[in-house]
């Protein structure tokens, strides 16, 4: 039986993944890699340069306006330390803020941002999850796109 060489052979080589097969990859992995924790309520992944919203968990839907107040948090991790953030209807207090991860919270209630070279990774969690956990998964999941360098 003849070996295959898939890497030089053109008619296995993929030219370019349509957009929606790399959004169908980003849901499952934001799936897989936070909702699966049972610790993270909802979460997306938002594309910094564009502003625009990779994957999303199912029902969590950002306007336009939360997407871009998500991406400037970082840039102004002074302010957000001091007067946290407005999000829901919620005054949401900080309680971390760096160049690279921001932590909010409302009574038992919280968000996680986490930034990476290209991306924003956005968690919720709710009165019944373990906090330590959503920011542990959603570091893990930004740590892992670091690498990928995106």
């Amino acid at each position: 039986m003849a070996d295959l060489v898939f890497k030089n052979n053109p008619k296995f080589q993929c030219q370019g993944i349509p957009d929606s097969v790399k959004m169908n990859q980003l849901q499952s992995l934001i799936h897989d890699a936070l909702i699966g924790t049972d610790n993270v309520q909802n979460c997306a992944i938002i594309r910094r340069k564009e502003a625009v919203l990779k994957a999303s968990s199912v029902g969590f839907n950002l306007y336009e306006e939360q997407i871009q107040m998500f991406i400037e948090a970082f840039k102004n991790t002074p302010q957000i330390r001091e007067e946290g953030m407005y999000y829901e209807d919620k005054q949401y207090e900080c309680v971390r803020a760096d160049s690279s991860s921001i932590y909010l919270k409302h009574e038992q209630q919280g968000i996680v941002l986490v930034k990476t070279g290209t991306l924003v990774i956005v968690s919720t969690y709710s009165e019944s999850m373990k906090p330590s956990i959503c920011v542990e998964a959603t570091e893990k999941l930004g740590d892992y796109f670091r690498q990928k360098d995106k």
